[in-house]
Parts: structure tokens; sequence; C-alpha cells
């Protein structure tokens, strides 16, 4: 795929703004592109005035941060933290599964209405590029949360269709699990290892595997790529939830608790239906649109899919070892 920008071009003497920049990947991000780039600012936008203040603290030397308290269900907070903005990476949701099936309405105001009040900013303030993150959960999904995260990536790739006569161009990233992040599963299985037990939900269960510092380096590369219209996807391995629970936990007793409302077996990060209109690359596969009315950038060094390839988690050719479990989960703090 040619590479529309160099990392240095996208991101030096540029101004940045994340969404969720509290969250797990918005601060690895931040971080991130401070220490190997030379931004002119990086905005951070969250609603939570604590998660800001421990992070000011955190970052106490660094001037080029900016804390900006606002929500993405605010059309109008959005279109004033936006202004003069180069780069939106979208990263707000809420990503709990019990939490969005029991509070529906307020998945539906962040997860999608907000989506499209970051493109609503961005078409009124002529941002350049907006990458938004989505999740295998939106794939065939089988909870509220994945089904919000399907209507946001749909809303950010169709809304290159009101960018006609704009600068503005919108792309996903679209990956699995996060190794660590809040929410992970191996806070839990420590904190549990510790009385002698872990539950798993199904021993069958596969799920794709991914570092926070890989996450946040692919989707650097896919900002650098994007034209706009494309979903972004890794080849990234995948672990099986038992080679989790006994390199977190080896010897500890596994309790099948059955599985979840809302859960799956396995996850798809690919579809068959999407293949017909995806490419295979170095890094990943690119999900193009079916029917663009705006110009799409070429993939150079992309291979058309066969129709019905499937990428999903128990038919992968990579597989994360217990070794590597191990090493992933290493500095992952216990929580109950």
């Amino acid at each position: 795929m040619t590479i529309g920008m160099t990392p240095e071009e996208q991101f030096n003497g540029k101004t940045i703004l994340i969404t969720g920049a509290t969250g797990s990947f918005g601060t690895r991000f931040a971080q991130t592109i401070l220490d190997r780039y030379e931004p002119q600012a990086v905005r951070v936008f969250s609603r939570d005035e604590l998660k800001q203040y421990e992070m000011q603290r955190r970052f106490a030397d660094e001037s080029r941060l900016r804390y900006l308290l606002g929500d993405v269900r605010s059309v109008e907070r959005l279109q004033r933290a936006t202004r003069g903005v180069d780069l939106i990476v979208h990263a707000a949701a809420l990503k709990q599964v019990p939490a969005c099936e029991y509070n529906p309405f307020e998945a539906v105001q962040t997860n999608i209405l907000g989506a499209e009040n970051v493109l609503t900013a961005a078409l009124e303030n002529g941002v350049p590029k907006v990458m938004a993150l989505s999740t295998d959960k939106c794939v065939n999904p089988v909870n509220l949360y994945g089904a919000t995260k399907l209507a946001a990536e749909k809303i950010v790739i169709q809304g290159n269709s009101y960018a006609a006569d704009s600068v503005s161009r919108f792309a996903c990233v679209r990956y699995g699990n996060v190794v660590g992040s809040r929410g992970s599963v191996i806070p839990m299985f420590k904190a549990q290892a510790a009385k002698g037990f872990v539950t798993i939900t199904d021993p069958r269960m596969t799920r794709f595997w991914i570092t926070l510092d890989q996450a946040v380096d692919f989707v650097i590369d896919a900002i650098c790529r994007m034209g706009g219209g494309e979903v972004f996807i890794p080849r990234i391995p995948s672990m099986r939830i038992t080679d989790l629970a006994e390199a977190v936990a080896p010897g500890a007793e596994h309790r099948i608790v059955g599985i979840r409302p809302g859960e799956k077996l396995h996850e798809v990060l690919l579809t068959g239906d999407e293949s017909r209109h995806a490419m295979s690359t170095q890094l990943g596969y690119v999900v193009l649109p079916h029917h663009a009315s705006w110009p799409m950038q070429e993939v150079e060094d992309g291979v058309p899919l066969e129709g019905g390839f499937v990428y999903s988690s128990d038919t992968n050719e990579s597989w994360v070892s217990p070794r590597e479990l191990r090493a992933m989960a290493a500095d992952v703090v216990a929580t109950p």
C-alpha cells in the first residue's frame, strides 16, 4: 500500500485531538506521539476530570498537551475542541459488554451518536483526517456493544460521502482484545489465582490478541496510509482462554462457569462477505467500501482476497504460545 505520508510528515508540527484520551489506548497513543515526533499540540479530550488530573501529574513536564473536558455526546463542544486540528483519533466509547446491555440508551448515545458528532465537528472545521477505533465485537454482533460499534463503523466509512467538497476523510481501525487494557481478563485471573482458582466461561473459547504498543503502532501506520473509507485490520495472533489461564495462574483450578450473555466462543475480524471487497497487505487486511461516492486511494501492494475468506480467531494460522502469554501478562496488575 502506498504510504500517503511518513509519520514525521503526519505528526510533526500538527495538532492532534484524541477522544477518550485518558483511556488505556488514548494515554499510550499520546505518549508515543510525544516521544517519537514533534507535534505542535496534542489535545486530550475526555469527560473524566479525575483521569485528566492524573494524566496531568504523569506528564507534568510536557507542555504540548492540552486538556479539554468534554463528552462526544456534545457536538457543540466537539466543534469548539476541533478548531485548528489536523487529526482526530476517535477512541472514546462505552465498551463494557454487561454495562452496555444494562444501559442501552447510554451505549447508543456515546458509541453511535458520539461517532456522528465527531464527524460533524470534523466536517465543520475541515479536519483533514479522522481515524476511529473499532473492535472485532462489531463483526456479526451478538451484543449491544458490538451492534453500536458496527453502526459507528458504518457512520465513519459512509461519512466520506458528506465530504465531497471538504478536505476531511474518515477511516477505521478494527482489532481484537488488548492485553491488560481496562476490562481485560488478565487482571481478574491474577486476582483469582491468589485464591487458587480461575473462572473460565468455556474452555473452547479463543480470542484475537494484541498488545497496547502493537495497537498504537498499527493505528499510526493506518493514519499515514489512509485515503478515506478504509477499515484497517492487523494480522495478529489468537490465544486460547485455557492457555491464558494456565500462563497467568499456573496450576490453579479451572472453574467452568458457562458462557455469558452476549459472548461468543470465537471472534471474527473479517467476514466472508467483506473479503469480496478487501485486500491482503503485509501488515494485515484493508476492507474497502462496496460503492464509494468519493475518490478512493489505491491499495498498491494489496492483493485481492478470495471471496469467502474468513479471518476468525479459531482458524487463525498464528497463535500466542503460553510462554508469550506469560511475558505479555507480566506487568499487568491484578484487580478483583
